[in-house]
């Protein structure tokens, strides 16, 4: 079995010490995530109408951690396959310079929301989005399994 080093103990670790019938799991995990000296977190709730595209192109300025909440969602990372969100499922995304190319509601009969807490670079956007330049020079970087994005 492989080690983990982790910098803090784990939710279920730290239950049995605080002998209390409280439960805390453990929905994600990154290991040393970019956190830009000075940043600020910021925490969203994030709502997608059915059957929409999201938010375009973007990038973050720090690392973002979600949790869905309801509906479900088509989520596409720079390099990375698109995959389905569903709810009491977590996922993150790196910042910095990888894209993020979707977060669309995968239903067209109900809103999909999630929270997200994003760690912001000091005087940076949390949220940039890409202009067509951008899009189109970028677009050999996303995965083989995704086709031409509509602009």
């Amino acid at each position: 079995m492989n080690s983990v080093t982790r910098a803090v103990q784990s939710p279920e670790e730290v239950v049995p010490a605080m002998q209390s019938d409280t439960r805390l799991t453990t929905l994600d995990e990154v290991a040393n995530p970019l956190v830009p000296d000075g940043a600020g977190v910021m925490t969203v709730l994030v709502e997608i109408p059915p059957g929409s595209r999201g938010t375009p192109p973007h990038r973050h300025s720090g690392p973002v951690f979600g949790y869905l909440t309801e509906g479900r969602m088509t989520f596409e990372l720079e390099g990375e396959p698109p995959r389905l969100i569903d709810p009491g499922q977590a996922f993150s995304e790196p910042g910095g310079e990888v894209v993020h190319w979707q977060a669309a509601n995968a239903l067209d009969h109900c809103w999909t929301r999630f929270i997200a807490v994003m760690v912001c670079a000091p005087g940076m956007p949390m949220l940039t989005f890409l202009d067509d330049n951008e899009i189109a020079r970028r677009q050999p970087l996303r995965h083989p399994s995704v086709g031409e994005p509509e602009i």
